[in-house]
């Protein structure tokens, strides 16, 4: 998923393997229906040229001139300058940069915003109970080993205050995972088998976390938003008409795609590699061994040769290639050895995650700030 919050998933491998399958079957011949054809009265030649020669226009000449003079006079054209002015003041104002990874990028949107455009946990929860996806009951094992996971890497990630909530979906053919905006963190059983030891396993989880922590969501939707607002105002400047015209046309030819191909992706692939870094960290911090990351992505490589039959190339997909992620953590390692060589093992303060709330906490809006409250206590909720 690219645009909004929605949730993000540790590969690119699909979700869910199948559909359930229709209540209805689809193969059955049923008779004929009655006819339904209705027979109307022809109307006479001359009857049909007075009515056409009375008819009124949909739009009247002056509502059709005013629309085709949108965009083409001098004020018109000044105040959409001006929008545009403005949206590039207000991307500037709000380009930040990102602590510890030091990448630059645009957001203005807070936690509270996703609640509002994004995907609730509990509404995909649901969905996915709708469609006969199986859950974990609490006492199942793989329940339990990824609660004690997530028990030790949440008081180091900085997002203790949120309601962390755990579930295990019974697929062993699907070796994935994804998290929601508001904490909500999904692991498919066949994942758990994969990580086969916690620490591998805190590989995954440190990842998903990490996309919370670092609030992508919020960032990709904020690109969005500007996005679609910049080039809607280039689009009019050349009329109303003549920009819906061509509007319509890169979408036909495929403007979107190129869009996605040299902005979106690169982008998603971005935030994937940002993860990667800060999960590491968190897992060593947490007192984990960040040397099963290595162990982990290889045999990740494997089940996805083995899925696909072949490797889509990177520049094409939302996820770094499996082996770029092994080189990347290879290159992290030295330091993420001497992190989990120090770490006190008593749950730290995240202080890597302290970083991000401080820098997060501080946004303008048209430039003015504002500032986001956060509590302090944690909570990680059994459903």
């Amino acid at each position: 998923m690219h645009h909004g919050a929605y949730p993000r998933s540790i590969s690119n491998l699909p979700l869910l393997r199948s559909t359930v399958a229709p209540k209805r079957p689809i193969a059955h011949s049923p008779k004929s229906p009655p006819s339904t054809c209705r027979h109307y009265r022809q109307i006479p030649e001359e009857e049909y040229r007075r009515r056409l020669a009375e008819a009124r226009p949909l739009l009247s000449n002056r509502r059709a001139k005013t629309l085709e003079t949108i965009g083409t006079t001098k004020q018109h054209r000044t105040f959409i300058l001006l929008c545009v002015a403005a949206a590039v003041v207000f991307y500037f104002a709000n380009s930040q940069k990102v602590p510890v990874t030091g990448r630059r990028r645009f957001n203005f949107l807070s936690e509270d915003w996703l609640t509002i455009f994004g995907v609730s946990g509990d509404a995909y929860e649901q969905e996915l109970r709708r469609e006969g996806v199986r859950f974990a009951p609490k006492y199942d094992w793989r329940y339990a080993r990824v609660m004690g996971v997530m028990q030790r890497l949440v008081p180091v990630s900085g997002q203790a205050d949120k309601d962390w909530k755990v579930h295990v979906i019974l697929d062993d053919g699907a070796a994935n995972a994804f998290v929601t905006p508001d904490g909500h963190v999904f692991v498919f059983s066949g994942i758990i088998n994969l990580c086969g030891n916690i620490d591998s396993l805190a590989t995954v989880l440190g990842h998903e976390i990490a996309h919370n922590v670092a609030t992508h969501s919020a960032e990709r939707l904020s690109a969005a938003i500007i996005a679609n607002l910049t080039s809607g105002s280039l689009f009019l400047l050349l009329g109303l008409l003549p920009g819906l015209t061509l509007a319509g046309l890169w979408t036909l030819t495929g403007g979107r795609y190129v869009q996605s191909l040299i902005y979106d992706l690169p982008m998603n692939r971005k935030q994937e590699t940002e993860a990667d870094y800060i999960g590491l960290m968190m897992m060593a911090e947490a007192c984990y061994d960040p040397r099963h990351s290595i162990g982990f992505w290889e045999r990740m490589k494997v089940v996805q040769s083995q899925s696909r039959g072949y490797e889509v190339p990177e520049m094409l997909s939302t996820h770094p290639s499996d082996g770029s992620r092994i080189e990347k953590l290879t290159q992290w390692l030295p330091e993420a050895m001497e992190k989990w060589q120090a770490s006190d093992c008593h749950g730290g303060q995240g202080a890597i995650a302290r970083q991000f709330r401080d820098a997060l906490s501080h946004r303008r809006f048209m430039g003015v700030a504002w500032y986001i409250a956060v509590p302090g206590d944690w909570r990680l909720s059994i459903p």
